[in-house]
This record gives structure tokens, C-alpha cells and sequence, in this order.
């Protein structure tokens, strides 16, 4: 099967791109027109050409949430499973309308929905799959997809928000480095220069800022060079097994930003683990599927413990009470849920619970930055003045 790169326009004058697979390219221009679309280039992607693209042929997350929003529509409306695949191959964005084009021809062909997705799963997650043909073996595909999508956006909006607050640190760290780039790189070799021609004794702490600022300016490639090195290094390192508990540790104890990200992954853990228990999916089967979407290998790990725990008759409560990974109300709020048989509602309130409590402590981080970023700004200019200012108002008073 070979994958075609076209750019196209619809009956209405919208212009397409996305890529096809088809036996031939003859055969590619009769899937495309019978989409009703008007060729206007079309490419056979080559093993390079394919690779270059593919940063650009990524599904990006919000077409996903779209999509899954859309079919849940579309088949909550009655309508075929095929038909909705097929409006929707058109409709999708350029990226995704490869994927549904393959999963519409499986499921022509007689595969579930689940197991099409399942060829693509750099595209649909785990839990994604495992929802669907959930869906599909009870029969409330219909539901199971409005679940999926109402979580899906959720699940963007909680990242909006945390996204949203950390920019101004990151923009203001950046902005530093910069600063301290051009001052070194720029400004400092110039104040030697001059230096040097009135041969003025100058203070340690201006001799060493002076020696770094000459390094940086003069061999800046391997500065570079060691930045992506350790950068590189790190993620190698990150790649051991090993290294990524080493890792995920350090970041869970980091003051403040730890708290955060632990409260970040509790929320995303339960309600993932809410939505599997809601569909239908078996407690230690739902634990399987998240421990291996979760964003943290010492997280993970202490899911594969909990599930064998759970799968051998202990109750889910008493399995992460053993892991000091999970906060105190987790095993209290899942035993209230076990105890009353409710435990994807109780999951849902605790996943809301640490929403709003991440939420809160990114503001409290981004309040608690900018007294930092002053501080640090103080001493940077204290510095400057020592080092710089020092020695050039000595040269003025021999004068």
C-alpha cells in the first residue's frame, strides 16, 4: 500500500491536505474524487519525503477532542458507524483524515472500531481503545464515546489552565538568560578591552566574570555544544529505567513544583481510572491501562504493585494506603467509593478535588515568583555593580 501527500479542494471551495494510501496513484485519484474533492497536487511519499513530513502529519490533541466530539454526535443521532466516519474523514483536520480513511476501510471490511484504532496508536491512547471496545461489547458505543469526549475536554481545559499560569515564569526566565547572554557575550568583552589599556587592578569577582564572559564570547560553539550534550545526555539517562525513577523522585521533591505535579498526575490517574470503571472495564484491567498512560514511572510502578494486590482480593483502598506515592485522601475517598458502590463518582469528586487544588497551587507558584525573580534581580545587579561598576569608578578617581 502506498501513501499518497495531496492538496485538494471540496464542493464548497475548502481547501484539503492530508495524505491517502491506496495500490497506485490512479487508485488514489478515485478515493479523492469520490470524496467529491478536485485534485490539485498529489504526491507519492517516499521512506524521506515521509519522514519529513511527519512532524507536520501529527494529530495534534485537540483534533482528537474534536473528532471523538463529533462521532459521539453522529452516532448518538442514529447514524452508521461507517457514514459518521465517513463525514468525518472529510470534515477531520488534514492529519487525522489519513487515520479515519483507514479505519472507515477496516471497518468496512468487518473490524470493530477498536480494533481499527489499534493499528493507530501513536494517535488513540490506551484508555482511548480500551473505552471503545468497551463500548462496543456492551452495546452503548453511543455512551461510552460522550463520556470519553465530555472527559477528553476536560481533561484539555485543566491543561489550558496550567499551561496558561506557568507562562509568565517561563517568559520571565527566559528574558533573564537572554539579559545575562548579551551581557556576557556583548558588553563585558568591551569594559575588558578598556580595562587592559589603563592596566587597572581589577577585584577577583571581576576577574572571574571577565574570564567566563572571554570564554563565552570566544568559544560560544562549545557552550552550545555542552547545553544540547547534557540536554541529550539527560534524556538517555531519563531513557534507563533507573534513570527515569531517579528522575521522577528528584521532580516529586522539588518544593512547590513537586506538589504540583504529584496533584496534576492524582487528577489525571483518577479520572481515567473513573472513566474505565464507569465503562464497564475490570478493576485490575482498568489499573493495567493507566499504569502504562500515566506520566511518571514511579507512579506506574506502584500501579503494577496495586494491581497484583487488587487481582489477588485486597481491596483497592488497602493497595494504595502501602504507597506513600498516592495522598492519605485517595485510599479514604476510593474506600468511601468501594463501600457504597460508587467508587467512578467518588473518583470524578477526587479528580475535581486535586483540579482545583493544582489550580491553587500555580497561582501560589506564580505569586510566589515574581518576590523571587526580584530577589535574584537585586543580587544580579549587586553583582554587576561589584564587578563592574567598582573597578570603573577606581579608574575615574585616579584620574
Amino acid at each position: 500500500m502506498l501513501r499518497f501527500r495531496f492538496k485538494a479542494r471540496s464542493e464548497n471551495g475548502q481547501l484539503r491536505k492530508g495524505v491517502v494510501e491506496a495500490q497506485s496513484q490512479k487508485s488514489a485519484v478515485e478515493v479523492l474524487r469520490s470524496q467529491q474533492l478536485v485534485i490539485i497536487e498529489l504526491h507519492e511519499l517516499t521512506a524521506g519525503s515521509e519522514s519529513l513530513f511527519h512532524f507536520a502529519d501529527r494529530v495534534k490533541f485537540d483534533d482528537i477532542v474534536n473528532f471523538t466530539r463529533q462521532l459521539s454526535t453522529m452516532v448518538g443521532a442514529g447514524l452508521a458507524l461507517t457514514d459518521a466516519l465517513s463525514i468525518l474523514q472529510v470534515q477531520a483536520a488534514p492529519a487525522l483524515q489519513s487515520r479515519i480513511a483507514q479505519i472507515l476501510r477496516a471497518v468496512e471490511g468487518g473490524s470493530t472500531l477498536a480494533d481499527a484504532m489499534a493499528a493507530h496508536s501513536d494517535t488513540f491512547s490506551k484508555v482511548y481503545i480500551a473505552l471503545i471496545r468497551a463500548g462496543e461489547s456492551a452495546g452503548v458505543l453511543d455512551t461510552i464515546l460522550l463520556r470519553l469526549a465530555d472527559n477528553l475536554e476536560s481533561q484539555r481545559e485543566f491543561q489550558a489552565k496550567t499551561k496558561g499560569a506557568l507562562i509568565y515564569p517561563v517568559i520571565v526566565v527566559i528574558g533573564m538568560t537572554v539579559v545575562a547572554a548579551v551581557m556576557m557575550i556583548f558588553v563585558l568583552p568591551k569594559l575588558t578591552s578598556m580595562y587592559k589599556d589603563f592596566n587597572v587592578q581589577l577585584p577577583t569577582v571581576t576577574k572571574i566574570l571577565i574570564g567566563v564572559s572571554n570564554f563565552t564570547s570566544q568559544y560560544w560553539y562549545i557552550v552550545i555544544l555542552g547545553i544540547f550534550s547534557a540536554i541529550y545526555g539527560l534524556g538517555l539517562w531519563r531513557k534507563t529505567k533507573q534513570g527515569a525513577v531517579m528522575y521522577d523522585t528528584i521532580l516529586l521533591k522539588v518544593p512547590i513544583y513537586g506538589k504540583i505535579k504529584l496533584m496534576v498526575m492524582m487528577a489525571e490517574f483518577t479520572r481515567t481510572l473513573a472513566l474505565l470503571a464507569a465503562a464497564g472495564v475490570s478493576l485490575v484491567d482498568a489499573l493495567t491501562i493507566v499504569k502504562d498512560v500515566v506520566d511518571s514511572v514511579v507512579l506506574s510502578e506502584d500501579l503494577s504493585v496495586v494491581a497484583k494486590d487488587v487481582e489477588k482480593g485486597n481491596s483497592l483502598a488497602t493497595s494504595i494506603a502501602k504507597h506513600q506515592t498516592f495522598p492519605l485522601i485517595v485510599s479514604q475517598m476510593v474506600s468511601v467509593g468501594e463501600q457504597t458502590g460508587k467508587l467512578d463518582e467518588i473518583l470524578n469528586r477526587v479528580a475535581a478535588f486535586f483540579e482545583t487544588e493544582s489550580e491553587h497551587e500555580i497561582k501560589n507558584l506564580s505569586a510566589a515568583i515574581e518576590p523571587l525573580i526580584m530577589i535574584v534581580l537585586g543580587l544580579g545587579v549587586g553583582f554587576l555593580v561589584v564587578a563592574i561598576i567598582v573597578p570603573i569608578y577606581n579608574l575615574t578617581s585616579a584620574f
